[in-house]
């Protein structure tokens, strides 16, 4: 008898597959849209162009990850906050990924600085005010926090196996977040900056077991269905240890019920990453993801644009 033939067979996670429900996306989309108007009940107009926005951004990450083969993608709209497409795969390849971040404000932008010269051309306000919203929900996107794209890019820039730095990053850009909140006098963003900062803690908690598998010679980086049986007790032990509820819940029960700490096993578990993204790709990501933050800016003062008929408009 080998080994590994001598730990218990690991507890089965059943997959939940979550077809794509563009219901529940329609729903959150009326939602959306009444709590705008409660707010702001004379800006119709604005508030269907920032759905358009929103909609359009949401379809690059959305058609990206079905292209690239992610599961359980589904595309959801928050009331005062904007919306956001989740998915998942138990292996990831690094240049997809860029790609999957990139197809949400980079399409975003081109558009806008299109509307922008068109506007400009047809002297139309309609054209200039959507516009100017497809260029800033998508430039402020490209903005290295985490959790939008442009903080999204730079962890896959940085390799986002590197869990101190992904906490350092995290704690920041939630300072980032309440800061920006204090000074625009927004306690929405404020507050989910403050949430981001929770989020950390996490990290940090995750960070520190991971080091200790580490140092255990545990392979963590891994599919929870390729874990061995060995691993994956030796893991179930020294979350026992490090995470107090399951410690108490094990004394007071007597044992962890398995699916409970097979989903906590799992949550440790950092989903294999193929490094296949060349030096030349990186360097188009960050050209292109420069050029673009800049492109509107460019327009402006090389393109002869005239705005004046707008300004007299206000």
């Amino acid at each position: 008898m080998g080994e590994f033939d001598l730990y218990p067979e690991k507890p089965v996670i059943e997959k939940v597959k979550v077809e794509s429900n563009w219901g529940l996306t329609a729903f959150t989309i009326v939602l959306f849209i009444g709590t705008f108007l409660l707010i702001f009940s004379e800006e119709l107009r604005f508030v269907l162009f920032l759905i358009a926005v929103l909609l359009i951004h949401e379809l690059g990450h959305y058609v990206s990850m079905k292209k690239y083969g992610y599961e359980n993608v589904r595309m959801l709209f928050i009331p005062l906050m904007g919306a956001f497409v989740q998915g998942s795969k138990d292996k990831y390849s690094q240049r997809q990924s860029f790609i999957v971040a990139a197809l949400g404000p980079y399409p975003g932008i081109i558009i806008g600085s299109v509307l922008l010269i068109l506007s400009a051309s047809y002297q139309s306000e309609w054209m200039i005010e959507w516009s100017f919203l497809f260029l800033f929900i998508n430039i402020i996107n490209l903005v290295p926090i985490d959790p939008l794209d442009g903080g999204q890019l730079f962890k896959l820039m940085m390799n986002k196996k590197r869990d101190l730095f992904l906490m350092v990053f995290a704690l920041i850009s939630s300072l980032v977040l309440i800061g920006i909140g204090f000074l625009l006098n927004s306690w929405l963003m404020v507050a989910f900056g403050f949430f981001m900062g929770i989020r950390v803690r996490g990290i940090q908690r995750n960070y520190h077991i991971r080091k200790e598998l580490y140092a255990n010679g545990i392979n963590y980086n891994t599919t929870y269905e390729e874990l061995s049986n060995r691993d994956y007790v030796l893991i179930k032990n020294i979350l026992l240890e490090e995470i107090p509820t399951l410690k108490k819940y094990q004394e007071l029960q007597g044992e962890v019920d398995d699916e409970v700490m097979a989903s906590h096993v799992n949550s440790v578990l950092l989903a294999p990453v193929k490094l296949d993204a060349s030096v030349s790709f990186k360097i188009f990501i960050v050209l292109s993801w420069m050029f673009l933050m800049f492109l509107p800016f460019l327009l402006l003062f090389f393109v002869n644009l005239n705005f004046d008929w707008y300004f007299e408009m206000m």
